[in-house]
């Protein structure tokens, strides 16, 4: 079946679509996006169905069909890159935005009314019941994603030209929101010590300057899988109240923590100096994949803070992302522990699959997130990665009269291409990560037991003996 553009037909009749059975010969049925009846709800015994593989090709989803735009037409079947899921969402959202769509009528969102002091509600009793977070309701700020709001805070704390810290490999998100804002960023790369990352707080204290204004934490650390401890947590803290630094705490992957790990939200440190000198950005979009919604909030315990970045957001937020993000808060959480469980086993699954079958990928649990950080340093080696993203690189740079400066391909771009091109698996490549990401890509495993295993047999079988291909360079 074709997966380039948008078959509009297909997409409204496409209750039995079997477009990634059919690519891989898996013999599994996939249901089509707009087969909602019934969709997502428990069995008789409360148990939600996160085994069977729900079909995203035609959606105009990024993760999905942006690829094959990107790769070309059947080049992907298996979309491992961009961090959202692809499970049916909670009953719940799905009840709640139907029941709105009855009402023909999308004018302005009173958010002072009925719905959007609930909404505020429930994110304040969410926060304190699953990560003991007590949260002024009056502090929060409503948003049209995290980015925005770390947009608006950036604005409001950091001059043009002035420096923001990171700890990478992080979040290529980021970067974006440095460049909306004119900031640079100021890299501190983790230790990586047998596959597990750590902060050298002395070399992070080292990079801080009189321009520096502001830190970027990811808790848990996207694209690592760190959960970071309370330990870790005060000693940034401590670090950046010192230098005045303002800590801006990513921690929309909190509910994503593996068995035996915790998250500690930021906020709810000990040191009240510490925690006052922080802004923290959630969301139920990763929680609840619901992305596409664009909806999401910030808080601060520092009055003065909040007050400084209002001035800066703009939220023009929409009907529907209120409702999906009120029915996940109020109907969503044994979907969620659920979803949280069947990831973790996903999680050991890759682990004991990639240890078993593919030698040429290195990889460790990680503590939080479902993302999966790979050691490909191996297959950089074997296909030659680093000349052909030169030799591109110098041809790009040739063309464009040596006024260029060439393509902007890394090993890691090579390294995507060919697990596209052999395995029909895509990647995010690790370089965009910043500083440490080289031979890495990152893989999102928040997809069906079956998906992940068809993905993982392309890999193995296109990893047995891998050469270089250079035809990729005319990708």
């Amino acid at each position: 079946m074709s997966h380039d553009g948008l078959n509009r037909r297909a997409f409204l009749r496409n209750a039995g679509m079997t477009a990634l059975a059919g690519a891989v010969g898996s013999g599994t049925s996939f249901a089509g996006p707009l087969a909602v009846a019934g969709a997502g709800l428990a069995a008789a015994n409360g148990t939600f169905d996160f085994d069977t593989p729900y079909n995203r090709f035609g959606t105009d989803s990024t993760k999905y069909d942006q690829q094959i735009r990107v790769f070309g037409k059947d080049s992907v079947q298996v979309g491992m890159g961009i961090a959202d899921m692809d499970f049916k969402v909670a009953p719940a959202i799905t009840k709640a935005l139907m029941e709105r769509i009855q009402h023909e009528n999308w004018g302005y969102l009173d958010m002072g009314g009925t719905l959007g002091k609930s909404m505020n509600e429930h994110i304040v009793s969410w926060n304190k019941k699953r990560y003991g977070i007590t949260v002024n309701p009056e502090s929060v700020v409503m948003t049209t994603g995290v980015h925005p709001g770390i947009v608006a805070t950036l604005r409001a704390f950091c001059p043009i030209g002035s420096k923001v810290l990171l700890n990478t490999p992080t979040y290529n998100g980021f970067y974006g929101d440095l460049t909306a804002t004119k900031t640079v960023a100021e890299e501190v790369p983790m230790r990586l010590v047998n596959g597990r990352y750590s902060i050298d707080f002395d070399e992070f204290e080292r990079h801080i300057s009189g321009d520096t204004n502001a830190y970027i934490l990811c808790n848990p650390q996207n694209p690592t899988g760190n959960t970071w401890s309370q330990e870790d947590l005060l000693k940034l803290g401590e670090i950046c109240l010192k230098h005045r630094v303002v800590v801006l705490a990513d921690e929309i992957h909190c509910d994503f923590v593996q068995k035996g790990q915790k998250y500690t939200a930021f906020a709810t440190l000990p040191d009240k100096a510490i925690v006052n000198n922080s802004i923290t950005f959630k969301a139920a979009s990763k929680s609840f994949g619901l992305a596409a919604m664009k909806c999401a909030w910030f808080f601060s315990t520092n009055p003065s803070f909040m007050e400084r970045i209002k001035p800066y957001n703009r939220a023009d937020l929409t009907t529907l992302g209120i409702v999906s993000s009120h029915a996940a808060y109020t109907g969503g959480e044994d979907w969620l522990n659920q979803c949280v469980e069947y990831i973790d086993g996903n999680h050991d699954f890759v682990d004991q699959y990639v240890a078993a079958n593919i030698p040429m990928i290195k990889c460790v649990k990680p503590q939080g997130t479902y993302l999966q950080w790979l050691d490909v340093s191996a297959i950089a080696d074997k296909i030659g990665a680093k000349d052909m993203a030169a030799e591109a690189n110098k041809k790009a740079e040739s063309s464009a009269g040596g006024r260029g400066r060439g393509a902007g391909v890394t090993p890691e771009t090579m390294v995507e291409r060919y697990l596209v091109r052999h395995a029909k698996v895509h990647l995010n490549q690790g370089a965009s990560y910043g500083l440490g990401g080289q031979n890495h890509m990152r893989m999102n495993i928040a997809t069906s037991r079956k998906t992940l295993e068809v993905a993982l047999n392309n890999l193995a079988n296109a990893l047995k003996n891998p050469s270089p291909d250079r035809t990729l360079l005319n990708e």
